[in-house]
């Protein structure tokens, strides 16, 4: 039985790391660009037309979905999605550096891997023409949530979760610590567009997870929109659509890194 689990592990470990399934994951932060690169155009529009345009994933997805090749384009990224999700869990499971550090990898791989299944199956759900307003389901999960026992706090809890991954993105933007998730240096430019985007992602999230905050304290679903809902808060916000459009061109700037990073990642 051991040397059968012995055989078992040594396959699980060539097949996570085949290249198939590592080139998949890269076309997967390829996928996650084109995402980041969509909400930056329907930011840049809210900020400037005031239009109703959901500014968030589901938005992003639905402009593919209205695009000529809007259904291929949506199962490619539902694919690379899925499959650099699969890809996070496997570096979680057969982490092979070890150490002391190797719990706060393998949790920082499942929540990675988490935020990409979540993206493939909404993209699939959009290529099937099923798909949903991710801030209408940020605010009926929130309701159903204010609506139990402990509720109130669980949301606040979320809230600061949401900021505390918000001030991660800030502080690994500023100090270049994304560094270590790239194989060699990719050169001054995407290094400068991974710095801005982390930042300006992070500040999003930050006011994504103080809506949270406010929703709980409140016990109100007004606000609690995700995405969609900070960046209107931005746009609302004293020189709102200056600040919404340096956080939209923010986020474009983390989109094109993402490309750059389907190339360099370390996988």
């Amino acid at each position: 039985m051991t040397q059968e689990a012995a055989r078992a592990g040594r396959s699980a470990r060539r097949a996570a790391r085949s290249d198939t399934l590592r080139g998949a994951a890269r076309a997967g932060f390829a996928a996650s660009g084109l995402v980041h690169l969509l909400i930056a155009y329907l930011a840049l529009r809210v900020a400037w037309t005031g239009g109703g345009q959901r500014a968030d994933q589901s938005g992003a997805l639905a402009v593919l979905a209205r695009n000529p090749f809007g259904t291929a384009l949506l199962w490619l990224t539902a694919v690379a999605c899925a499959a650099l999700a699969l890809w996070q869990v496997a570096d979680a499971v057969l982490d092979p550096r070890g150490g002391d550090g190797r719990a706060l990898r393998a949790v920082k791989s499942c929540a990675t891997a988490a935020v990409y299944a979540v993206l493939a199956v909404s993209a699939a759900r959009f290529a099937m023409g099923s798909g949903r307003s991710s801030s209408s389901q940020t605010k009926s999960l929130t309701a159903k949530l204010l609506e139990s026992p402990g509720g109130r706090g669980l949301v606040v809890l979320l809230g600061v979760v949401v900021v505390a991954v918000g001030v991660y993105h800030v502080w690994k933007g500023v100090t270049r610590s994304f560094r270590e998730d790239l194989r060699r240096d990719p050169g001054p430019a995407v290094e400068w567009l991974a710095v801005v985007g982390h930042v300006a992602k992070g500040v999003a999230l930050v006011v994504v997870g103080v809506l949270f905050c406010s929703a709980g304290f409140h016990r109100s679903t007004r606000q609690a929109g995700g995405l969609d809902a900070a960046l209107k808060t931005l746009r609302d916000a004293p020189a709102g659509p200056y600040l919404l459009t340096a956080v939209g061109l923010g986020i474009a700037a983390y989109g094109v890194y993402c490309f750059a990073r389907a190339r360099y990642a370390r996988l």
